[in-house]
C-alpha cells in the first residue's frame, strides 16, 4: 500500500482560514498544545468532545510516524466567572461556597477529569503543567511585555497594551474580529475604568483582601491572568514557536487572541504555526455550558440517569457518535443519534472480530489496497473522521462478503488488512469493544483466583515451596498477589 505520509497531510488553519500542507518546524518532531480544563466543576460532554477530537490528532501524528511531545494543562487559578478581568475566580468561589481549600476543589475535580478521559480511551497528554506550578514563568514572561513597553502597572494590576501593541501589529486576527467594533461592543465593568481601553487585558491582578488565591510579585499578592497562563505553559515546553495550538471554538476570542499577542510582544514572532479549533457540541440547539446549565455529564450518559435519553450508552458508543461528525462541524446530541451510534459501533466491532478469524485464499478479487489508501485520503484531509469511517464502512461490508465466501483475499493483502483495520480503528480512533473489554476482565479474575485458591492450598499443605512459585511466576509475568486479613488481591504491575 502506499505509505500515507506520502498522501500529505493537511490541516484547516483557523488563522488564514484555509487548510494547509501540515509541515513541522522540525521534523519528525511536532510540538502541540491543547487548552484544557478549568478544574471547577464536573467535565461535561462538550468539553470531552473537543479533548477526543485532539486525542486523534495526537493519535493519527503518532501513527503517521511523529514524534509528538502533546501538552495539555490543567487551569487552576485565574480564570474569571465572566472570562473576562473582573467578577470572582471560578475555583475560588467553589471552594468558599462549599467551605474547602482551592487545591481540595483543583484535587477533586482534575481526578473527575482523568477519569472520564480514561472511560473515553483518551490517551494522556506528555505533559500536564497545572498554572499554579508556573507562577515563576509567568511573571518572567510578564517582565519581558513591560519591558517592551506593551504593557502597564495599575495599583498592583498588570495591564497588555492593546493600542499599543497594534502600532506595530494587527489584534484580531485569529477570530476575524473588527477593533472598533469590539471597543464599541465592550460593557463598562465595574473597575474597568483603571484599563487605558476596554480592550486590554490583564496579565496579573492586584488580589482583593478577599481573595483566597495569591502569590508574591514584584507589583505585590495578586494572581495570573487566564491568557497569560497558556502563553507561559506552551512556550515553557514547545519553545517561542510550535506547530499546533487546539482548543474549543469559544476560545478563539478573547483567550487565543490574548495568547497571540502576548507571545509575540514578548517574542517577537508568532507562537504558532497551526491554530486548530473544535465546534461545540450543542444539546437541544443549544451550546453546552456550565454556566447556563445546558450540560449533560458523561456519567448521566453512562448511567441512562438523565432527562434526554431513553437508555445508558457506553463511553465507547459516545465517542464512536463524536467521531462520526468532523471536528470542526456543529454537532447536536440526541438520543436518536446514540442509538444509531450504537449500531453502528457494534456492526464496527463484530466486523473486526470476523476478520480476526478470516483464512486466506490463493488470490484477492477485490482491491484492498484502493479501499485502505482512501481511509487515508480522509484522515490526511484535515482528520476527516466522518468520511474515514464512511470508507471503513466500505470495507466492511467486504469482510462480511468474506465471511459468506463471496470475496477473498491472498495471504499478503489480508494480513495487512488485518494489521491496517486494528491500527486505524483501535490505534487511530480510539474504539475498543468496552463488552468485550469486560469480558476478558472476568475471565483474568476467574483465571488469577483459581492461582490463589492453589496457593492457599499449597500453603496449608506446608508446601511453601511451591506456594512462592506460584507468586513469583505471576509476579514475572507482571502480577502482583497481596495477602491481607480479608484474603488475597492481585495488582497488575
Amino acid at each position: 500500500m502506499k505509505n500515507p505520509k506520502s498522501q500529505q497531510l493537511t490541516i484547516y488553519n483557523t488563522l488564514t482560514g484555509q487548510k494547509e500542507r501540515f509541515e513541522p518546524l522540525n521534523p519528525p518532531y511536532v510540538g502541540m498544545y491543547v487548552c484544557g480544563p478549568t478544574v471547577y466543576n464536573d467535565v461535561h460532554l462538550g468539553n470531552c468532545r473537543t479533548f477526543i477530537s485532539f486525542d486523534v490528532v495526537f493519535r493519527y501524528l503518532q501513527h503517521l510516524g511523529y514524534k509528538v511531545r502533546y501538552v495539555r494543562n490543567i487551569t487552576d487559578a485565574g480564570h474569571l466567572e465572566n472570562d473576562a478581568d473582573e467578577g470572582e475566580d471560578k475555583i475560588a468561589k467553589k471552594a468558599r461556597l462549599e467551605q474547602l481549600e482551592p487545591m481540595e476543589v483543583v484535587q477533586r475535580y482534575t481526578v473527575g477529569f482523568h477519569r472520564i478521559m480514561e472511560r473515553f480511551n483518551v490517551l494522556p497528554p506528555s505533559i500536564e503543567p497545572t498554572a499554579t506550578g508556573h507562577i515563576v514563568e509567568q511573571i518572567q514572561l510578564i517582565r519581558k511585555i513591560l519591558d517592551k513597553g506593551l504593557a502597564y502597572e495599575v495599583n498592583g494590576s498588570i495591564y497588555f497594551d492593546v493600542k499599543k501593541y497594534m502600532e506595530s501589529e494587527p489584534y484580531g486576527e485569529l477570530s476575524g474580529r473588527n477593533v472598533d467594533e469590539l471597543i464599541a461592543g465592550t460593557r463598562e465593568l465595574e473597575g474597568q475604568s483603571e484599563k487605558r481601553s476596554p480592550l486590554d487585558f490583564a496579565l496579573w491582578k492586584k488580589a482583593s483582601p478577599t481573595h483566597i488565591m495569591r502569590w508574591e510579585s514584584p507589583w505585590g499578592e495578586g494572581f495570573p491572568g487566564w491568557h497569560l497562563e497558556c502563553s507561559a505553559m506552551s512556550t515553557k515546553y514547545l519553545g517561542e514557536q510550535f506547530d499546533i495550538h487546539g482548543g474549543g471554538m469559544d476560545l478563539k476570542f478573547p483567550h487565543h487572541e490574548c495568547e497571540i499577542a502576548q507571545c509575540k510582544a514578548a517574542n517577537n514572532k508568532k507562537p504558532v504555526r497551526y491554530w486548530m479549533h473544535a465546534n461545540m457540541l450543542t444539546l437541544n440547539g443549544k451550546r453546552m455550558s456550565k454556566s447556563t446549565g445546558n450540560t449533560l455529564l458523561p456519567q448521566e450518559i453512562f448511567s441512562g440517569q438523565n432527562a434526554f435519553l431513553s437508555k445508558p450508552y457506553s463511553s465507547a458508543v459516545v465517542r464512536f457518535f463524536i467521531l462520526q461528525a468532523h471536528y470542526r462541524s456543529p454537532l447536536d446530541i440526541s438520543d436518536e443519534a446514540l442509538q444509531a451510534s450504537e449500531k453502528g459501533f457494534r456492526r464496527l466491532m463484530e466486523a473486526k472480530e470476523t476478520l480476526s478469524h478470516l483464512k486466506a485464499g490463493t488470490v484477492s478479487d477485490w482491491d484492498v489496497q484502493s479501499a485502505m489508501a482512501r481511509v487515508y485520503e480522509a484522515m490526511n484531509d484535515d482528520f476527516n473522521t466522518p468520511v474515514a469511517i464512511a470508507e471503513l464502512f466500505e470495507i466492511v461490508r467486504y469482510i462480511n462478503l468474506m465471511k459468506a465466501g463471496e470475496q477473498h483475499l491472498c495471504e499478503k493483502d489480508l494480513t495487512e488488512l488485518k494489521d491496517f483495520f486494528h491500527r486505524m480503528v483501535e490505534d487511530v480512533l480510539g474504539l475498543k469493544d468496552e463488552q468485550r473489554s469486560m469480558l476478558d476482565t472476568a475471565r483474568l479474575d476467574a483465571v488469577i483466583q483459581v492461582l490463589i485458591d492453589m496457593r492457599q492450598k499449597a500453603r496449608q499443605d506446608r508446601n511453601y515451596a511451591l506456594a512462592d512459585q506460584i507468586r513469583d511466576q505471576l509476579l514475572k509475568a507482571g502480577i502482583q498477589l497481596k495477602d491481607t486479613k480479608e484474603g488475597t488481591t492481585y495488582t497488575l504491575l
